[in-house]
């Protein structure tokens, strides 16, 4: 790979295991110093030390276990890397879960408010640390992992998707306040992959997840589901100057032609192009409703 990330360095939250540790994993061959962090210290640990074998001379990889729903975790881990490393210049905010599975009204009301606060306030905390540090540099870069909550509904598993849909509507409007600050924010829709996460799933059954998504994801496994890789390369090319300017937008990892935007960079940034936005009927070629 190319080392379009030499002398960066980025936090990358949960880090350990499936995507996250893929994206840790290509930033590092990308030339990056790191800082990993997530709940699971001994995976952490076995994660850190995979990384440093990957590692050149001048690259350090620093793991704190920390759970980023806790103010004081997310402190720690981003005075930590300033601490050691003396500067933070990409946040990648992966941490994320499932939450509970089932019906909004007959799930445990506690473990959907968990989800909330795993994959959205710990999302805005991490960037709520971080700014401050990036504002003073005049640069820096927030990439958001994000899923097909954030697009489509997704029955049985609503806290899921209603973290994710408010986290990408939370994206986009960090962008426009930072914008003149030198900081780019933008979001990930890695595809259907097959991880810990997608185990779950199959775990809980049908009666839990819905017949429809059941099958669905027994297709995807079957299948192999989205490489791990075009998540993380996606990744690696927000957290690089080769996506300064881009800003404020949800991109698809396997379908959008993300290496080519900076060509067309004019247009996205005077467009809706990849952004959440309600369908009006002339969207779809709709006569009623044109006059509102």
């Amino acid at each position: 790979m190319e080392r379009i990330l030499e002398n960066k360095v980025a936090i990358i939250t949960g880090a350990n295991q499936g995507l996250g540790f893929e994206i840790a994993r290509q930033y590092v061959e990308a030339g990056a110093t790191l800082t990993i962090c997530a709940r699971n210290g001994k995976l952490l640990n076995q994660a850190r030390t995979e990384l440093l074998r990957l590692a050149g001379p001048n690259q350090q990889i620093r793991a704190l276990t920390a759970d980023v729903s806790q103010e004081n975790d997310v402190k720690a881990v981003i005075e930590a890397t300033l601490e050691t490393f003396g500067r933070v210049d990409i946040l990648v905010n992966n941490a994320g879960v499932y939450g509970p599975k089932g019906m909004v009204e007959e799930i445990d009301w506690q473990e959907w408010i968990r989800a909330i606060e795993i994959n959205l306030y710990g999302s805005i905390l991490m960037c709520r640390a971080v700014l401050p540090h990036f504002k003073m540099r005049g640069s820096g870069k927030i990439v958001q992992l994000s899923g097909g909550g954030a697009t489509s509904p997704l029955p049985r598993l609503s806290a899921y998707a209603a973290s994710k849909a408010a986290i990408i509507r939370f994206v986009e409007t960090l962008a426009e306040e930072v914008r003149e600050q030198g900081i780019d924010v933008n979001a990930i829709a890695p595809g259907p992959l097959n991880t810990r996460m997608l185990e779950e799933v199959l775990k809980a059954g049908p009666e839990r997840v819905g017949r429809l998504f059941y099958e669905r994801s027994l297709k995807q496994k079957q299948s192999g589901g989205a490489p791990l890789e075009k998540g993380a390369a996606l990744a690696v090319f927000l957290g690089s100057s080769l996506s300064d300017g881009i800003t404020g937008k949800l991109i698809n990892a396997i379908w959008d032609p993300w290496p080519l935007l900076r060509e067309h960079l004019d247009e996205l940034t005077t467009t809706d192009i990849y952004n959440l936005r309600r369908i009006v009927p002339k969207d779809r070629g709709k006569t009623w409703g044109n006059d509102q």
